[in-house]
């Protein structure tokens, strides 16, 4: 069924389709190419690393074909690829690398130190060092120099829909980051629903701008449209320029941002001198998508759809078509092909149409649970359904609107920043009696993270100070840009921090 071995099927059969262009050195790649790529790696993990079905490998690199290389290879042999987040700092990927167990790192070059100090903290036994690296001698191997010991031959091993090829972690609510563990089954059924529900085929060209430490990065249109046979023009990195350039010379036909993004070129000098003919619809996510925006690039006739995703359930979950953009704004749409989807009390019963409730959703795209975290699985999962924790309603017309994110969480800059894990950084420093965090708008990133404060008596603390601890620790998107000390915090009855006040005290 080639379960793992998309490329190896696509080179049967469109072997000289264009796949994929990089943008960073203007090189064009065909199916067969990638391909022979791939296997390359596959062959090299196995024969060299001995790397096998199971085992992890981490990867801590910018977008660059070399992700797409990992991504593939590992899927050939059945090995368990674990995307890291750039935007962290050493400790917080020390943790996600001996949480996994990875054995070997793929680091890009502007990560060999981290990768240098991570090995030192982890198991890991492999650091393999990209091309274009000022000092390959901190990585135990070249890329290019591992790649050059093996052939191309076709890599395969049994994969089952059931085994695992993802690991992607996301900010714990408790403090520690969870990895979803993403088997076959979530990558084939998303790819399914997202190339039926959005109408996606081989003469489609998008843009892949999303880091691939993130599921939009490998599942909103990456692996769809690689599946439908399309081509797809890789960013290293994103400006909003550079990408109006692209989507006018490639021809791009369909386009992922979120809302920033999209009012960022909305603002580029060369928006307006910029060739559309070519695209078939925009697709906003990650954020609410305001009204304003979508008629302005409707006034350049461009469609937009809008849809809702999370990385445990893929994150191609709803789709709004774009003749309902207007009509039904605010919407996320309605549930794709392959997916239920319920709206559930704190009695876990049904509500009636129009109330608010928690989302649920069930089907062939749920993950297999958290790695290591059989607590955390147990907790988010029921009978095959998985609870979002975010409150929606539904119109009479089947359209599903959120209402609420995830209680406490806010999104910064697309980013999804949890409270509770800044604050368990946060009470690290000694002055800190007790904390909490909110989100508040930023004009720039949507929202930022406030924290308010009470100092320990008989202590002192600046603002500064606390900024600089938080800095130091978090990755700087998760980091909050201002504090607010009090005397004490609201509690419930129950005793917790009384996060709805807070907002609307300090939330301004």
């Amino acid at each position: 069924m080639y379960i793992g071995d998309w490329l190896g099927k696509r080179d049967l059969l469109t072997p000289e389709r264009l796949a994929l262009v990089d943008d960073s050195t203007g090189l064009r790649y065909t199916y067969r190419q990638l391909n022979g790529r791939a296997n390359c790696l596959a062959n090299a993990l196995r024969r060299k690393l001995n790397i096998n079905k199971g085992d992890r490998v981490a990867i801590l690199a910018r977008n660059r074909i070399e992700y797409l290389d990992a991504l593939f290879a590992t899927g050939k042999i059945g090995a368990i690829l674990v995307p890291l987040n750039w935007r962290l700092v050493t400790r917080e990927l020390a943790y996600m690398l001996n949480d996994s167990g990875a054995r070997s790192l793929i680091a890009g070059p502007e990560y060999l130190a981290v990768a240098d100090d991570l090995r030192a903290q982890t198991a890991v036994e492999t650091v393999i060092a990209l091309s274009g690296a000022p000092d390959q001698g901190r990585a135990n191997c070249a890329y290019d120099d591992l790649l050059a010991q093996v052939d191309a031959t076709p890599a395969t091993e049994e994969v089952g829909l059931e085994d695992f090829h993802l690991i992607l972690y996301t900010s714990g609510t408790t403090g520690r980051p969870k990895g979803a563990v993403l088997p076959h089954r979530v990558l084939v059924w998303n790819s399914l629903n997202t190339n039926v529900g959005w109408d996606l085929h081989g003469d489609d060209v998008s843009i892949i701008h999303t880091p691939f430490f993130h599921t939009g990065g490998i599942n909103v249109l990456t692996i769809p449209l690689f599946h439908a046979g399309g081509a797809m023009v890789l960013m290293k990195e994103w400006s909003p320029t550079r990408c109006l350039e692209l989507i006018a010379r490639e021809r791009v036909s369909v386009f992922f941002a979120v809302p920033t993004m999209f009012q960022a070129m909305l603002d580029a000098p060369n928006f307006s001198q910029t060739d559309f003919s070519s695209v078939r619809f925009f697709i906003s996510g990650g954020a609410p998508c305001p009204v304003p925006m979508i008629k302005a690039y409707q006034e350049y006739g461009i469609p937009f759809r809008q849809g809702y995703g999370l990385t445990e359930v893929s994150v191609n979950c709803f789709t709004l078509n774009p003749e309902d953009a207007i009509r039904k704004a605010g919407s996320v749409g309605r549930p794709i092909f392959h997916l239920d989807a319920r709206v559930i009390d704190t009695e876990r019963r049904d509500v009636a149409q129009g109330e608010v409730g928690e989302l649920w959703l069930r089907g062939p795209t749920v993950c297999a649970g958290y790695w290591n975290n059989p607590a955390a699985t147990a907790a988010a999962i029921t009978d095959g359904w998985f609870h979002t924790g975010d409150l929606v309603r539904v119109d009479e017309d089947g359209y599903y609107f959120i209402v609420d994110r995830q209680k406490d969480m806010f999104i910064s800059g697309g980013e999804n920043v949890y409270p509770a894990e800044v604050e368990h950084v946060i009470y690290e420093h000694p002055a800190v009696a007790e904390c909490a965090v909110i989100g508040i708008a930023d004009a720039t990133w949507g929202e930022v993270g406030r924290v308010l404060v009470v100092v320990r008596a008989g202590m002192e603390l600046s603002e500064a100070a606390l900024l600089e601890h938080c800095r130091a620790r978090l990755a700087r998107y998760k980091a909050p840009k201002s504090v607010v000390f009090v005397d004490v915090l609201p509690r419930t009855p129950s005793g917790k921090v009384f996060k709805p006040e807070l907002r609307e005290r300090y939330g301004a």
